[in-house]
């Protein structure tokens, strides 16, 4: 929407919560341009793109190895847009071939700052006076799919470390058992030692006040 000030307000909503980005209107993208998430960063440059005339695609995208959350994504246009299917599909060879350079690669720095690292403005190809809004379902799915995925990645982790830590007590209270009952068994070898000499003094006894 439109506040006083004459910038756009753009909210998309990401991990549960709401991220913001404010905009002048009609501003281009620029290099070191600052977001509170990945998600307004798309939203951004999907509206710019249909202020343009192109439409986005993901181009690539990074994982941190340490939770697989997306710590950089490369947005870029998807080549020559038009409401003939069959032309589109006889053209994706040439897109293929020519693929359009432009695009916008956004990185994260820390939890809720994002920072635009590159931005390419020039296109290979006629750009398009109109667009229809794309619906956003794909990516709210995708974007879905991505956290749960690192959520599950995270939980199997856990898994590993809680069963390693189970199998480790495991091992130690077998260990204990074994020492216990290696020193049941002295105690029983001794004790049947002690009898065996108790009984050969008894009858050592016996013998000696037999005689007398």
């Amino acid at each position: 929407m439109l506040v006083d000030d004459g910038t756009r307000r753009l909210q998309t909503s990401g991990c549960g919560e709401t991220s913001l980005c404010e905009v002048e209107q009609g501003q281009e993208p620029y290099e070191d341009m600052l977001f509170e998430s990945e998600g307004a960063a798309r939203a951004y440059y999907d509206e710019y793109a249909l202020r343009t005339g192109f439409v986005t695609r993901v181009l690539s995208s990074r994982k941190s190895e340490r939770d697989g959350s997306i710590i950089s994504r490369g947005l870029g246009c998807r080549g020559i847009y038009s409401h003939n299917s069959a032309k589109v599909s006889s053209q994706k060879r040439n897109r293929r071939r020519e693929g359009c350079t432009a695009m916008m690669l956004i990185k994260r720095e820390k939890p809720g700052r994002w920072v635009v690292r590159k931005f390419v403005r020039d296109h290979n190809h006629p750009l398009v006076d109109s667009l229809p809004r794309r619906r956003p379902t794909f990516d709210e799915k995708d974007k879905r799919i991505q956290e749960l995925t690192a959520e599950l990645r995270v939980k199997k982790r856990l898994s590993a470390a809680y069963k390693e830590q189970l199998l480790s007590l495991m091992k130690d209270v077998e260990n204990h058992n074994e020492h216990l009952s290696t020193k049941v068994q002295v105690v029983r070898n001794n004790l049947k030692e002690l009898e065996a000499r108790r009984q050969e003094l008894v009858n050592h006894n016996s013998g000696t006040y037999g005689k007398g």
